[in-house]
């Protein structure tokens, strides 16, 4: 019998494609979503729901930034592939996504790797802001429909909370900004309070940098939880651009 838990890790060749813009959805104040389109995308391939892909976009002093993003959902047969932006700061690509009309065209770069953990927990814990909310929707649409999962998630209000995959088995907790305190102190109050189901969970945090290791030493120390089955990754940091860390072991 094989073992439980596996994660198996995937590189591949550093490839560049050209995509362009045929669709705009505002789903929430604070969330953007495009649509590309491309002949290239034929052979795209995205194993695991936090893959990211490198956007290349004008950096407004005549350079090409870097950034990261979620492959929301893709139809390689089809050439399409969906990006959400969550729309918090003035930067280059949230800048570029604002502007962005049918007919835009950008280069991405990736995925280069993949890390595939085996779907057989028992249960499911995502804790994430919203740079985190497309890995989130991504998952919970592809996990195993009966397995039961948990996700919390900090937003700046009620307004910015967005549908996500209809699951019997999924309670979602919403942590507002408009409420006092950090997202490190919200989250963290909202793990205290939980019920875990029984049996062996699978944790995956991403958000701010610091804000990812709080949360990280919090399920591991408060909640006993095993360090082999926590990932957490620093999707951005504030005050440095093109920040994408993975944090812990």
């Amino acid at each position: 019998m094989a073992e439980r838990h596996q994660v198996t890790r995937i590189r591949r060749e550093r490839r560049r494609r050209s995509l362009t813009v045929t669709a705009s959805e505002r789903l929430s104040p604070h969330m953007l979503r495009l649509r590309f389109a491309s002949p290239e995308l034929s052979d795209f391939e995205s194993a695991a729901p936090d893959d990211h892909v490198k956007l290349f976009v004008p950096d407004g002093a005549g350079g090409m930034a870097m950034r990261d993003y979620t492959p929301r959902a893709f139809d390689a047969a089809a050439g399409t592939l969906v990006i959400d932006f969550a729309l918090h700061d003035a930067g280059p690509a949230t800048a570029w996504a604002l502007g962005a009309g049918v007919g835009e065209t950008i280069q991405i770069g990736g995925p280069q790797g993949s890390s595939i953990v085996t779907d057989d927990f028992d249960w499911y814990l995502l804790i994430g802001d919203e740079t985190a909310l497309p890995s989130i929707a991504r998952r919970l649409e592809e996990l195993r429909s009966e397995v039961p999962v948990l996700a919390l998630i900090a937003v700046d209000a009620e307004a910015d909370r967005i549908e996500l995959a209809d699951r019997a088995n999924l309670m979602v907790h919403w942590a507002y900004r408009t409420d006092p305190g950090s997202d490190a102190v919200r989250l963290a109050a909202l793990i205290d309070g939980l019920i875990l189901p029984e049996g062996e969970g699978y944790v995956w945090i991403a958000g701010e940098g610091s804000v990812a290791r709080v949360l990280r030493t919090h399920v591991v120390e408060t909640l006993r939880h095993p360090r082999e089955w926590v990932k957490a990754a620093g999707y951005w940091t504030i005050g440095v651009p093109d920040s994408h860390e993975r944090i812990g072991d």
